[in-house]
């Protein structure tokens, strides 16, 4: 594919629909796919086309969208379409932004978030090397029932036919209407504002921009995407596909990218997740939002990981939950039941059995034993816990921060440390054992019925 032309860009997002298909308080368009909302993926893919400017198009009260908008492109031009009046009155709902000039103008679906980059700049192109005024995207559909039909002659867009206007023949046409569209951006605006209300809905149509351009000998034209990438979302089961071919998608990359996933299907990854090369992921791993895998770290089956960076050749789980604001640093092991939360675990680290560390510092080459705890929480505040490097954590211990435990410390078996412990001390924190010789046969005897 050749590079983005050198042309101004306006990429009008619609996101007004109501979404009722849905069944949920939560706007459409704000539902998630692998950690981000349907319009974040629209956003991010048209913002790596290469567009100059994003105008969204908001239904009446939903400043929840706006507010989500602003916070991914924090001066995009936000407008309301007050009433739902078709695709076309939509778009004319962002007059104002396209009113200020671009060479191209992308129209947009907040609801059709699998479309690539690259597909947005295959319209920029089309419209540059075709001068056309048009260019629909299409797609070969395997099923077209339903959908508009795009009549074409050569490369040339003659018609958007809904399917309840096609004769038998056009119905046999299997290039469908995608929705989306460029537009020349220095004549769309007369275009848009041209398209009337002769239909049995009586609404405006963005698709009858074709006739109109064609009807003024304006050249019109088609690209072609892959039947899944255009997959429009209205429903759970909608989304549980575009979740699908999300995942597919991000599994591959992985691969691709060096990392070995025993089972692809089973493994959850986030739009945001990275891998290094040699990682090896065990099935049924999930990984929400903000994770960083560094080089050959092996991470085993059940586990879940959120907000945390992984040093090099780090073994995680199986059945470890790693939770924001965790860093692992290279080689340490972090086996099965362990949860770790905002901590910084240094090289070398071991904390392999059925342990919570919470607001933590763990020092170079400390062994956690199994059961420790860190009791970071008072039910107020939250207090941090400080371990030097080498020291030995023994089976059981509670940790009650705010407590710092000094290098090469060790700390008896089913300890309750409570104040400072200096380096390279013994603490054992327990009552003394008391045995009763007798004690067990009288208590017995006595209880005897």
């Amino acid at each position: 594919m050749g590079q983005s032309p050198a042309r101004t860009c306006l990429a009008v997002v619609l996101a007004a629909g109501e979404g009722t298909r849905m069944q949920s308080s939560r706007p459409k368009v704000l539902h998630m796919l692998a950690g981000r909302s349907m319009l974040g993926h629209c956003v991010a893919a048209v913002a790596a086309a290469g567009v100059d400017r994003i105008a969204l198009v908001v239904g009446p009260g939903r400043d929840d969208v706006a507010a989500e908008m602003q916070a991914l492109v924090p001066h995009c031009a936000i407008s309301v379409q007050v009433e739902r009046r078709g695709t076309a009155h939509a778009v004319l709902a962002a007059e104002a932004a396209i009113a200020d000039g671009y060479d191209d103008l992308l129209v947009v679906f907040a609801d059709t978030p699998l479309v690539r980059p690259e597909t947005f700049q295959t319209l920029r192109i089309a419209l540059r090397d075709t001068g056309a005024a048009v260019v629909a995207l299409g797609f070969e559909a395997r099923d077209p029932t339903g959908y508009g039909r795009l009549l074409v002659n050569g490369t040339r867009l003659d018609a958007i036919r809904e399917e309840k206007d096609a004769t038998p023949d056009e119905r046999n046409i299997t290039l469908c209407n995608a929705g989306l569209m460029a537009l020349d951006g220095r004549i769309a605006l007369d275009l848009l504002r041209r398209i009337g209300t002769q239909n049995a809905q009586g609404e405006f149509y963005l698709t009858d921009v074709v006739a109109l351009a064609r009807s003024e000998s304006l050249e019109t034209a088609v690209a072609v995407a892959p039947e899944d990438e255009v997959l429009g979302v209205n429903d759970r089961v909608q989304l549980a596909r575009a979740e699908s071919l999300m995942q597919g998608r991000l599994r591959e990359k992985a691969m691709r990218g060096g990392a070995t996933l025993v089972d692809p299907s089973s493994v959850t990854l986030a739009f945001d997740t990275v891998l290094g090369r040699d990682v090896t992921i065990e099935p049924n791993v999930v990984f929400a939002t903000g994770v960083q895998v560094a080089d050959g770290v092996t991470i085993r089956a059940f586990s879940h990981l959120e907000g945390v960076e992984v040093g090099a050749r780090a073994t995680i789980g199986p059945f470890a939950r790693l939770r924001p604001g965790s860093v692992l640093h290279e080689d340490v092991h972090v086996g099965n039941f362990v949860e770790i939360k905002a901590s910084t675990l240094e090289a070398g680290v071991k904390a392999n059995h059925l342990s919570y560390i919470g607001d933590a510092s763990i020092g170079a080459k400390t062994n956690i034993g199994a059961g420790t705890i860190t009791c970071n929480y008072n039910g107020f505040q939250k207090f941090r816990t400080q371990i030097g490097a080498g020291a030995f954590i023994g089976v059981n211990s509670a940790l009650v921060a705010p407590v710092t435990i000094g290098d090469g410390a060790f700390i008896g078996t089913g300890s309750v440390v409570t104040e400072d412990v200096a380096a390279d001390a013994l603490v054992i924190a327990r009552a003394r054992q008391v045995e009763k010789p007798g004690w067990a046969k009288t208590f017995r005897d006595k209880n005897k019925r």
